[in-house]
C-alpha cells in the first residue's frame, strides 16, 4: 500500500523540519545569526492517465487524468536574510554592520571566509581578530601605546596616544557583498564561504553601492523570531501526528484485508 511509504516521507519532512527549528532556536542568542526555513517539494508522480490523452473508448481528450503522488522530499534550508536588531554594548571593538555586508576574514589555511559577528578582539601581536582568533581583513594592527580607538561609520580605525592631539588612522574596514547571500556555506563559528551559487565577493567601501556601514560599539542580535518558530514547531508537530495516523489507518486496512476469509 502506497499510503505507507507516503506517509513516512511527510514524518521525514516533518521531523526535518523540527530540526531545523530547534537549530533556530538553540541561536537565539547568536551574533548576527539569520534564521533558517525548511522547503520541501512534491515527489515524482505515477501518471496512470496522462492528461490530455485520448480514451480508448470514444476518442475524447481527459481534462485532468490520474496522476498519484509518491509524497514529499526536502528542497532545501536556505537562510532567511534579516538583519537583527542592534545592541549597544560599549566596547571598542564591538563593530554591527547596519545594513548589507559581511567582514572578510583570513583563515589560517590562506583560504578567505566572511562573517557578520562583529565581536572582534585583538591578540597579542595588536591584530584584530574574531573570537576565534582569525584575522580580520586588512590586517589592522593596534599599537601597544595605543589609549583609545575610535572606527568610524566607513571603517576608518583609528587611535590616540598619550601627549598627542589628533589621533592616527590605522587602516579601514571594507564591507563584501555578493549576489546570492543564500547560495553561502555555513561553516560554523558564523562563518560563512563563497559557492558558485552566492557569486564573486564584491569588496567596496561602507556606505557605498548599497553597502551597509558601521556602528562601534554595537552588535548584532539574532534575527530568530521565537514567536514564529513556536508557531512553527507546532505546526510541525501537528504534521508529524497526522502523517503517523494515516500509517495507522493505512495498517488497520491492510489488517482488515488479510482478515477476509
Amino acid at each position: 500500500m502506497r499510503a505507507l511509504n507516503i506517509a513516512a516521507t511527510g514524518m521525514s519532512a516533518q521531523q526535518q523540519r523540527v530540526e531545523v527549528i530547534s537549530h533556530n532556536l538553540a541561536n537565539m542568542s547568536t551574533t548576527a545569526y539569520n534564521a533558517r526555513r525548511a522547503e520541501f517539494s512534491d515527489l515524482h508522480y505515477q501518471q496512470a492517465v496522462q492528461p490530455g490523452s485520448v480514451t480508448a473508448s470514444d476518442g475524447t481528450i481527459v481534462p485532468a487524468g490520474v496522476q498519484l503522488g509518491l509524497g514529499v522530499r526536502s528542497a532545501a534550508v536556505s537562510m532567511h536574510v534579516a538583519q537583527g536588531s542592534l545592541t549597544e554594548t560599549g566596547g571598542a571593538l564591538d563593530l554591527a554592520i547596519d545594513g548589507m555586508g559581511y567582514l572578510e576574514i583570513q583563515m589560517p589555511g590562506g583560504e578567505r571566509a566572511f562573517t557578520r559577528d562583529g565581536s572582534l578582539k585583538s591578540n597579542g601581536d595588536g591584530q584584530i581578530v574574531t573570537s576565534d582568533g582569525f584575522v580580520v581583513d586588512p590586517d589592522i594592527t593596534i599599537p601597544e601605546d595605543a589609549r583609545d580607538i575610535t572606527i568610524n561609520a566607513d571603517g576608518e580605525v583609528y587611535v590616540s596616544f598619550q601627549g598627542e592631539v589628533e589621533s592616527q588612522l590605522l587602516g579601514r574596514f571594507s564591507l563584501v557583498t555578493f549576489t546570492n547571500e543564500k547560495g553561502l556555506e555555513a561553516l560554523g563559528s558564523n562563518l560563512y564561504r563563497e559557492t558558485e551559487a552566492s557569486g564573486q565577493p564584491n569588496v567596496g567601501d561602507a556606505g557605498e553601492d548599497g553597502r551597509g556601514i558601521f556602528r562601534q560599539g554595537y552588535l548584532e542580535d539574532s534575527s530568530v523570531d521565537a514567536v514564529r518558530e513556536l508557531t512553527d514547531l507546532i505546526e510541525a508537530q501537528r504534521g508529524y501526528e497526522l502523517n503517523a495516523k494515516v500509517i495507522t489507518a493505512a495498517d488497520q486496512m491492510m489488517s482488515a484485508t488479510v482478515q477476509i476469509r
